[in-house]
């Protein structure tokens, strides 16, 4: 059984190199704020563990052990994320500190009546996708909406880098998961958009947003 602080190793590395491919020592201790001869230490440690691939000066790779592991923290958590939402009422915004908590109970049976009694859901309330029992997941590819077109119509599908204040911003802007957007323009210089959905008929979004939307063409 893994360690609390083990599994949080387990999952910063699983998402960063889903984001990044291969994940630097430098990059785990700046993601986790952690000093880098304290992260050295723990991937030494998960290595003895055969969780992850260490070698100094070498990128860091999970072990498929690993991944098997940290996919399963994260199903605990994306689950959590779900029933608190979808059960409990809690807004997409309010989630993921719970989460955080509940997802090192170390209990299948807890997870697997969490998982029935929501249906087997597979994504989370931010359209990430929930691994399965065995800690795997099956991604689907979304675009970005920066990415995307003038004239392009598309749904929200997803949302990525899902801070609470970013969540909190699409409440205000009342962008949430299945929304339909259509594209209307395009700014040449910043790359900013404006779209229309819903009763917003013209709505002007910044680049940094539109890459933040995970979208699928209609």
């Amino acid at each position: 059984m893994n360690s609390l602080t083990e599994e949080n190793y387990l999952k910063a590395l699983f998402n960063l190199s889903q984001e990044n491919g291969e994940v630097s020592v430098n990059e785990l201790s700046k993601h986790l704020q952690i000093k880098m001869p304290t992260v050295t230490s723990m991937m030494k440690k998960l290595s003895d563990k055969k969780l992850v691939n260490y070698e100094s000066y070498k990128p860091l790779k999970l072990t498929e052990k690993g991944r098997r592991e940290a996919g399963l923290v994260i199903r605990k958590h994306r689950l959590t994320e779900m029933f608190l939402v979808d059960k409990m009422g809690f807004g997409w915004e309010q989630v993921h500190e719970i989460a955080e908590q509940i997802e090192h109970i170390h209990s299948p049976e807890f997870f697997e009546k969490m998982d029935e009694l929501l249906g087997y859901p597979k994504f989370d309330p931010h359209g990430s996708p929930i691994p399965d029992k065995t800690g795997k997941v099956e991604w689907i590819h979304y675009s970005k909406l920066s990415d995307c077109k003038a004239g392009d119509a598309v749904k929200l599908s997803a949302v990525t880098h899902s801070s609470d204040e970013f969540l909190k911003f699409l409440n205000t802007r009342e962008l949430k998961l299945g929304t339909k957007i259509r594209i209307k323009s395009i700014e040449a210089f910043d790359g900013s958009m404006t779209i229309s959905y819903g009763k917003h008929l013209s709505e002007h979004v910044s680049c940094l947003v539109c890459e933040r939307l995970l979208v699928e063409k209609e």
